[in-house]
């Protein structure tokens, strides 16, 4: 059996895409000196949304825990009360954890969550030496009191 013979047009091919590169401008994001530019698509670390009266969206329905694939979403329920209200359902998430050891950032709890309650924020820098600090808790995955709702709390 014989060795196949190089291409020629192949390589003359192969060589032109690379001279062609080799003067463009580089695409290059100069972080952290600069800001990133995400995509609108960007999948980062989810965040759980608010209304706009500064209550949580999130109903503790488990539709996002039962659509992950990966099985990194904890939550735990309570009932509102009149007293004491936290979302605008009858229940909220006492307990939201999100273990980002395990999470492949696939977006299925997203389509599933009926209030769009949690989203993909565009948070990405998730490296740190304790795997321990990548299990998020509901207080860090909360999106701020709107100031609309602030401010009507306060009045």
């Amino acid at each position: 059996m014989s060795d196949p013979k190089p291409d020629p047009l192949g390589i003359l091919k192969g060589m032109g895409v690379t001279l062609r590169n080799a003067f463009r401008p580089p695409v290059t994001e100069f972080y952290p000196d600069a800001p990133v530019h995400f995509e609108e698509r960007y999948r980062g670390v989810h965040v759980l949304q608010r209304d706009e009266s500064g209550l949580e969206k999130c109903v503790a329905c488990f539709l996002c825990a039962a659509a992950c694939p990966s099985n990194c979403i904890y939550i735990e329920a309570a009932e509102n009360t009149g007293v004491l209200r936290i979302s605008a359902g009858e229940r909220y998430a006492k307990t939201y954890n999100i273990d980002y050891n395990r999470c492949i950032f696939c977006g299925y709890c997203v389509e599933a969550c009926p209030t769009d309650a949690i989203t993909h924020g565009h948070g990405f820098e998730l490296a740190t030496y304790d795997v321990g600090n990548l299990v998020y808790r509901k207080e860090q995955l909360l999106a701020p009191v709107p100031a609309a709702a602030e401010s009507s709390a306060q009045g």
